[in-house]
């Protein structure tokens, strides 16, 4: 082991956590209207708590056992069997029960993404018997296949040169950013989509802990305290910042004015956009992928709001989705991946996720309601779900 790597990634995951809560909860939360703001609140930390205590029990098994298929890791360190302190994690310095919090932390933050396709119509039930199966059945594997040594990694289905993706291009954001759009289409658009962000305040603080929280989510992915990890959290900065900028450029020219939630979302996208390639890039790199990001990301709200007409309600597939699976291409555009692992993954991830998508929706809602009844949206699923409400006023 080593104590400079064991301490920076004990500081990563706590930056991780502190991305899901309170960063996404406040982010997504000041999104939505004054009457649900708890309820998204309830699913960013009831989704905390559940993916912890499964990610114990299977998923990081799942993801990271000594399977030796490519599909999955087997049932090897469920609960943590065979881990104790002073176990080390093959190929790294640290130990693995560390490794096992810092890959928790991600098993958290992926699922709690796809709560902003969702929001304001569905049930808590739901909510939690979802995310705990899609971790479970569409999350670890996909880890599994590409950063437990599965059929996605260097040596399996596209050879010795596998799909590069350093923090979560395809592992998270595609596979949410997907799971989302699905989610969305299925549930249908809410009662009232017209009602702008009850606390735009919130939406910029949810960001700005999101934007601190990723330099341990990117510079953590190195799994050591050296130069690659400062280059991670560098490029990792140059990209939001950039992105942020270029959202709200677009926006001025467009609208005529520059937004503060769009150019926190802009933030998002940029961060999400660097996320991939953030081991493999340099500064110039970054600002290229930042500043495209803000545009493109921005482009695709408006196609999927306007043009397709599907209310992902906070736009997690434009902004996450969108920018996972660009940063993932640009690796490949910058030479550091082949073309063919990088697109073949995305296109693999891309149909297994949609696929185990459809058919959970459909299991889960055999078993508690998809959708709250029209009473309650109009309520509010503050009240109507958990017997709270944030406010004395309403939205």
């Amino acid at each position: 082991m080593n104590a400079a790597d064991t301490a920076w990634i004990i500081v990563a995951t706590a930056l991780v956590l502190f991305m899901t809560l309170p960063g996404l909860a406040l982010f997504y939360g000041g999104l939505v209207r004054a009457r649900n703001v708890l309820s998204v609140f309830m699913q960013c930390f009831g989704i905390a708590c559940l993916m912890s205590v499964l990610w114990l029990a299977f998923g990081y098994s799942i993801a990271f056992g000594s399977g030796t298929s490519g599909y999955w890791g087997g049932l090897s360190h469920v609960f943590l069997s065979g881990v104790d302190a002073s176990t080390v994690r093959d190929g790294t310095t640290l130990p693995e029960v560390l490794f096992f919090a810092f890959q928790m932390t991600f098993a958290i933050i992926t699922p709690a993404l796809i709560v902003g396709a969702y929001v304001e119509r569905i049930g808590f039930g739901f909510v939690m018997t979802f995310s705990g199966l899609w971790m479970l059945l569409c999350y670890a594997p996909v880890v599994h296949w590409v950063w437990g040594g599965g059929i996605l990694s260097d040596g399996g289905l596209f050879g010795a040169t596998g799909l590069k993706d350093f923090a979560g291009g395809v592992v998270v954001h595609e596979t949410a950013g997907l799971a989302a759009l699905v989610i969305a289409v299925m549930l249908g658009a809410r009662r009232n989509t017209t009602t702008p962000p009850h606390n735009p305040g919130y939406v910029m603080l949810g960001a700005a802990m999101l934007w601190v929280g990723w330099f341990g989510f990117n510079g953590g992915s190195q799994l050591a305290a050296d130069g690659g990890a400062a280059m991670a959290l560098t490029v990792t900065h140059i990209s939001a910042a950039a992105a942020s900028l270029t959202w709200a450029l677009w926006e001025r020219i467009k609208y005529g004015k520059a937004s503060l939630v769009g150019m926190v979302t802009g933030t998002i996208a940029g961060l999400a956009s660097i996320t991939p390639a953030s081991g493999f890039v340099g500064p110039i790199e970054a600002l290229i992928i930042g500043s495209v990001a803000g545009v493109l990301c921005q482009e695709a709200v408006n196609l999927v709001r306007n043009s397709l007409k599907i209310d992902d309600t906070l736009d997690v597939f434009a902004v996450h989705g969108v920018g996972g699976i660009f940063g993932t291409i640009m690796i490949a555009v910058f030479g550091a991946g082949s073309w063919a692992a990088q697109m073949g993954s995305l296109v693999i991830v891309g149909v297994f996720t949609v696929v185990v998508t459809v058919v959970l929706v459909k299991l889960v809602s055999f078993i508690t309601p998809l959708r709250v009844n029209e009473e309650d949206e109009y309520t509010g699923l503050d009240l109507a779900a958990h017997g709270e409400r944030a406010y004395d006023h309403t939205s």
